[in-house]
């Protein structure tokens, strides 16, 4: 089955693709890869969704659900990009980026908002990937989470 069939499966439908709000495009690609540049959780008001930091504000649970709906948005914008999430081949590269209280170090399990909707949406010989999830000490807009991806396409 593939990621646009699943999708519905899963009763998930996709967001809008973001807007960039600075002076860049979504995604960019050289050759069989899609480099997806970093989304956040905002609406396409453009505003955010969530804000805060993880650890003060938001609770792992929050920042796992923030990277799941930004994990929304990418995929939302690889459909715009290439037309089907089908032509996805592999998730190659993660680097999720939370924003952090002092002392907070569950990084990972707030990126695995993301990686979870990656491996339900694609299985886990393409979904499955490499992945960096580090604390920030700020991010735009007071985001709680920020997430850019590699992804090798057809």
């Amino acid at each position: 089955m593939g990621a646009d069939a699943r999708l519905k499966e899963l009763d998930i439908t996709l967001p809008a693709p973001a807007t960039p709000v600075a002076n860049y495009v979504g995604a960019v690609r050289v050759g069989n890869l899609l480099f997806l540049s970093g989304h956040g959780p905002i609406r396409t008001d453009g505003k955010p969704s969530t804000q805060g930091k993880l650890g003060r504000d938001l609770t792992v649970e929050q920042g796992y659900a923030a990277a799941r709906e930004v994990g929304l948005s990418l995929l939302a914008t690889t459909r715009a990009t290439l037309g089907s999430l089908d032509r996805v081949k592999r998730v190659v590269k993660v680097l999720g980026m939370v924003r952090s209280a002092e002392g907070f170090g569950d990084q990972p399990k707030v990126i695995n908002g993301f990686s979870d909707l990656m491996v339900q949406v694609f299985g886990e010989a393409i979904g499955k990937h490499a992945r960096s999830a580090v604390g920030m000490a700020e991010l735009p807009m007071g985001i709680p989470v920020e997430i850019e991806m590699v992804l090798e396409v057809e």
